[in-house]
């Protein structure tokens, strides 16, 4: 039997040696360049230019194994793994490709020589399907492929029609396309299986699918024959290597059950038996599959986290965390020992894995431990849902309830549901929507302003095509929101707080990020009607602008001035465009695998998450501003276009934030070319529909002021640009001064300085602990012992409370019985401390002991019965609180 990597590497040598195929290696899972794509889930996915004609193939035969995900988006199989024996969300694609070379003849011919003469597969087994034609779409019927199909002796009765769903490929509503032809293996014991061909059934499974890409879609729905024709083939390696193996499942093949051994050892759970409906053996599965997508996604740059593809890798991670627990026993984190299992399993075939396996397995590791502090605590929670279920006569887990178990402890529905399934249960999901959408509603309307979730009656679109020009316009007024309601009859009068609706404007509205337009809207006819705009913000396609009416009336179809502030509106365009700028520079000083995570865009500042494991440091932090600064310099001009969402896709370089939903069209905001086809990935290019400077030179400057950590491996940049940045180096300036002043030094001298100075610090807060240290083992040496207790009772150096708390356990390993108390004086405040040993809690406990101490000091405190801490402001009464201590002690002991 061969082995999978013999077959990978057969397959790659039948075409690259023996039909002048050249060797691609695999794009990462994480895609580079299209912005819609959660994971990389085709061969075919990084030569879509080729296809589209937009770039020029430097080979026209090539090649290769691919590595794919599916789990998320239109090609999700998450919720098949483990529950049949082909469903993967990582899989390799073997693939051989035609850019305008070889087609349909080369492409069969080749592809039954290498499964009958090379692999030697049971041409009695074989069964293809060729596209049956559709009249009505103007389609006809691939009898080409049929012709071929019989001329190499594919068998009758083995030739199969499939119908549009089955085989025939479009890349879209327009575009390249055409029929295909799919390879089928018989697994049934008779060879009976012709009927079960796409039928769904694991007896009869698809393992090689061939396109032709002939036709062009054309917007009007016909079709134009393209003067170069394609061909694009997927073989799922899974499946190969158990049909070439003889096995019935791809679980038992040299695939997965070294994984299966790994698992085995590191849960210490029963071997894998292969049983399709044993929870055990699911578990096996599903772990071993997912640790294979876990270890290749992070290893390709992506991260655990919250949105896109890191959220479904979060899932990905917690589905196998809770089979582990719930079905294999684990009592810790166990996935990230496998990681190494994977390297060297796949390292040769996919050399990247070797680059830095640590850092993989430590991601693992600290998103199992972060999750398993919760998974126990979900499972019992889950247990008394389904028990009060099933009592209740139910089969349907409610949807709050199912929220309530990611809300409190992270279980995702998807898990969730599995559990539910294991129970006999279903689940709500409805409801569980519901209760989502109303705690994200709960969330916005806690830090907003004005919030408007739903209005009743109808609210009339508004025209917004002037938000992108500064002149001021005339807009005539149809109503106004009031407690989410929308009102069309009477007027607002002066002091009125409402959500004014006019029938156009040129006020942008709180989107992608941007916040909403301030301003004003006044009546310049009447000379005394001024409505202050204090936030913009739109509800579907309408816009409305809260605020306050200062003076007059306003009516429905009064005729209004509108003027955004031209200086607030001017600062937020220099931060947005800025935000592009520095979402590239991030990019290219810190790699590929920088994502953006969300935004916030206001007149003060730019704010940027982005995904990226460690802080920034400060080399990399003038990197990217020196990125951006140099871009300002060159004035570039910042170009806006209008384009199909597909066509939009297809811009080089493009870049767009995973979980966002885009219009059709859609805006593209270029900073450096000034059309789409001179755009490329050294150019900042993005969907938009936000307000921009018309060149980079309006920037002014730009000054990253602050990092922070915003969830696990992701990070949050704030910067200024213009007025604010101009401000800001001025302080810093300042502030340097100030300091080579305090030095008596040059700037560039600080360094030096400061460093000297850290030094000594943690020379005297060396010297420091020795004293407490010292000042304890008097207070030990010295204390009385009352019925086997000591009483170690003082005061100590100002050396605080984590000092104390190390002296307090070196007290305890000395003295097996304890009651100890410590103050000491810090200048503005008091310290007291108060810790016991175990064996005095019948007595004592140190909660209620600190009270009155804390008291004397002028303070309070609490704490555990074994350990208590306060704090007060009257120094001079320490040592009646530490003298109250020892009578307290002598009352407790005695």
């Amino acid at each position: 039997m061969p082995s999978s990597s013999e077959i990978r590497q057969q397959f790659l040598d039948f075409f690259c040696q023996k039909h002048g195929h050249t060797f691609v290696a695999s794009s990462p899972v994480v895609p580079l360049d299209d912005p819609t794509l959660l994971f990389a889930n085709a061969g075919m996915n990084q030569f879509k230019p080729y296809f589209l004609g937009t770039q020029k193939p430097p080979q026209t035969r090539v090649a290769n194994t691919q590595k794919c995900i599916r789990a998320g988006g239109k090609h999700n199989d998450l919720d098949d793994v483990g529950l049949d024996t082909y469903h993967h969300t990582f899989f390799e694609m073997l693939g051989n490709w035609s850019f305008g070379d070889y087609f349909k003849k080369d492409a069969i011919t080749w592809a039954w020589e290498l499964l009958t003469e090379v692999w030697q597969i049971d041409k009695t087994r074989l069964h293809v399907t060729v596209f049956e034609g559709d009249e009505a779409a103007g389609i006809p019927r691939d009898d080409e492929a049929a012709d071929i199909w019989k001329a190499v002796g594919v068998l009758p009765g083995h030739i199969h029609l499939g119908n549009k769903k089955d085989n025939f490929w479009e890349m879209g509503d327009t575009g390249p396309c055409g029929p295909c032809t799919e390879i089928h293996y018989d697994r049934t014991a008779d060879k009976s299986g012709a009927k079960l061909v796409n039928g769904g059934s694991d007896q009869v499974i698809e393992i090689w699918n061939n396109v032709f890409i002939q036709f062009n879609r054309n917007a009007d729905k016909s079709l134009t024959p393209l003067p170069a024709k394609h061909v694009d083939t997927g073989m799922g390696f899974e499946r190969i290597c158990a049909v070439l193996n003889g096995k019935t499942s791809n679980y038992d093949t040299d695939v997965f059950t070294p994984i299966f051994e790994a698992i085995q050892k590191a849960t210490d759970a029963e071997p894998y038996t292969a049983k399709m409906d044993d929870l055990k053996d699911i578990a096996y599965r599903v772990i071993a599959d997912h640790i294979r997508t876990l270890t290749f996604a992070l290893t390709d740059g992506a991260v655990i986290g919250n949105l896109g593809r890191d959220y479904v890798l979060k899932r990905i991670l917690r589905r196998a965390e809770r089979y582990g627990r719930q079905c294999l026993g684990t009592d810790g984190p166990f996935l990230h020992k496998l990681v190494p299992t994977v390297v060297e399993q796949l390292g040769t075939a996919f050399p990247e894995l070797k680059r830095n396996p640590e850092k993989v397995r430590e991601q693992i590791r600290d998103e199992e431990v972060a999750f398993l502090r919760n998974l126990d605590r979900g499972i019992k929670l889950f247990m008394k849902i389904a028990d009060k279920t099933k009592v209740a006569t139910g089969t349907v887990v409610s949807g709050t309830d199912a929220f309530e178990l990611y809300d409190t402890y992270g279980i995702y529905i998807d898990i969730t549901q599995q559990m539910a399934k294991e129970q006999g249960l279903t689940v709500d999901v409805t409801g569980y929507e519901k209760a989502m959408e109303e705690a994200k509603e709960r969330a916005r309307k806690g830090g907003k302003k004005f919030v408007v979730a739903a209005v009743k009656g109808e609210l009339p679109k508004t025209d917004d095509a002037a938000k992108f020009a500064p002149e001021t316009i005339e807009a005539k007024v149809v109503g106004w929101v009031v407690d989410n309601t929308m009102v069309t009859t009477g007027k607002v009068t002066a002091g009125e707080k409402v959500g004014l609706v006019l029938d156009r404007t040129n006020f942008y509205g709180e989107q992608g990020g941007q916040v909403g337009d301030t301003g004003t809207i006044d009546d310049l006819r009447t000379q005394g009607v001024e409505f202050q705009v204090e936030d913009t913000q739109r509800l579907g396609d309408t816009v409305l602008h809260f605020g306050t009416l200062l003076d007059g009336e306003i009516a429905v179809g009064d005729t209004m001035t509108l003027a955004p502030s031209p200086l607030r509106r001017i600062d937020v365009m220099r931060n947005h465009t800025a935000t592009h700028l520095m979402n590239l520079g991030l990019r290219t000083v810190l790699g590929g695998h920088v994502e953006q995570k969300g935004s916030l865009v206001d007149e003060a500042k730019t704010r940027f998450d982005f995904s990226h494991d460690k802080p920034l440091t400060g080399d990399e932090v003038r990197q990217i501003e020196a990125y951006v600064n140099q871009r300002v310099s060159r004035d570039l001009p910042v170009t806006a276009v209008t384009l199909p969402l597909e066509q939009a896709k297809k811009v080089d370089g493009v870049r767009a934030v995973f979980g966002e939903k885009y219009p059709d069209p859609v805006r593209v905001v270029m900073v450096g070319p000034e059309t789409p086809e001179k755009a490329n990935h050294d150019d900042s290019v993005e969907f938009c529909g936000g307000t921009h400077m018309l060149s980079t030179g309006g920037i002014g400057y730009f000054k990253i002021t602050a990092q922070e950590p915003v969830a696990k491996g992701v990070r949050r940049v704030t910067a200024v640009t213009g007025r604010v940045a101009a401000e800001t180096m001025t302080q810093l300036a300042a502030t340097v001064g100030t300091l080579t002043d305090r030095f008596q030094c040059k700037p560039e001298e600080l360094p030096t300085r400061v460093g000297a100075l850290d030094q000594e610090i943690q020379r005297l807060n060396e010297q420091l602990k020795r004293a407490v240290a010292m000042t304890v083992d008097g207070l030990l040496e010295s204390a009385p012992t009352i019925n086997g207790t000591k009483v170690v009772v003082g005061q100590l150096p100002p050396a605080g409370v984590d000092v104390v708390r190390q002296q307090l356990d070196r007290v305890k390993q000395k003295a097996k019985s304890a009651f100890i108390v410590f103050g000491w004086d810090e200048g503005d405040k008091v310290p007291l401390v108060v810790a016991l040993t175990p064996d005095l809690a019948k007595k004592a406990k140190a909660g209620e002991v600190i009270k009155p101490l804390a008291a004397i000091i002028g303070g309070k405190g609490g704490g555990k019965p074994d350990f208590a801490q306060a704090g007060g402001t009257d120094a001079g009464k320490l040592p009646e609180a530490l003298a109250k201590a020892k009578e307290m002690a002598t009352q407790v002991l005695e």
